[in-house]
């Protein structure tokens, strides 16, 4: 059993971490993107940034609360952190054709200014961000390789609902809204292919969100014995 004291020692002031502010960063970038122009609750893009919110907007009550740098659920944050970058490579890879969004942030008209921002935002800021805070920020080898199964039920499970909408709702609004969903172009069989490579790439991309998680470790080990070192020798 840990002594009571140490336990307490272990407290530090959140507000003075880089790790505390950086999640305030997050949530008001994110709750900025959300609100600054329309979005739709039927895209994953609008979804990802809202469980993100919920997420590290939770993490900061969590680690006030606690006295601790750590967040909540690490797994789950490993599931956000795969589930926002996935928004962020869709767009840019699969519905933009690696075309560079950086133009768009100042086209002269305000109202589509701001429109374009706050997509960049959710699409580019909040993924970074978010991938900044998972190998910048511990605890770090909590994930596992099985997470990956989990991780991928939730796009698994939101492909399949917009299957069926697109098929039992042919006059729902924004009735595909990934072209791989598009059962009028592709087929129901077609889309449904189309989508299990979809959860084929998430699953490569959660491995590589792993090995990261890995590689930050490492590096955060060798630089502990490095420091070590140094005070040994003087």
């Amino acid at each position: 059993m840990s002594d009571p004291g140490t336990r307490e020692e272990r407290r530090v002031n959140v507000w003075a971490t880089p790790q505390f502010w950086w999640r305030v960063a997050i949530v008001v970038v994110v709750l900025w993107g959300l609100i600054a122009a329309e979005r739709r609750l039927a895209y994953f893009t609008t979804q990802s940034n809202v469980i993100v919110f919920g997420y590290y907007a939770a993490a900061l009550y969590w680690m006030v609360r606690r006295a601790t740098t750590a967040t909540p659920a690490p797994r789950l944050r490993g599931g956000v952190t795969v589930w926002i970058l996935t928004t962020m490579i869709v767009s840019h890879v699969l519905l933009n054709d690696l075309a560079n969004p950086i133009p768009g942030l100042f086209v002269e008209d305000p109202r589509e200014q701001l429109s374009e921002r706050a997509l960049f935002a959710v699409h580019y800021v909040v993924p970074v961000m978010v991938l900044v805070d998972w190998v910048l920020f511990g605890p770090h080898r909590v994930v596992r390789w099985r997470d990956i199964g989990w991780w991928v039920l939730y796009p698994f499970a939101y492909g399949m609902i917009f299957l069926w909408r697109a098929l039992a709702l042919p006059e729902v609004p924004d009735r595909f809204p990934y072209p791989f969903l598009d059962t009028d172009e592709l087929g129901a069989l077609g889309s449904f292919v189309a989508m299990l490579e979809v959860l084929v790439y998430i699953s490569v991309l959660s491995a590589l969100v792993i090995l990261l998680d890995r590689l930050a470790w490492w590096v955060g080990r060798r630089a502990g014995r490095g420091r070590a070192d140094r005070v040994d020798e003087t």
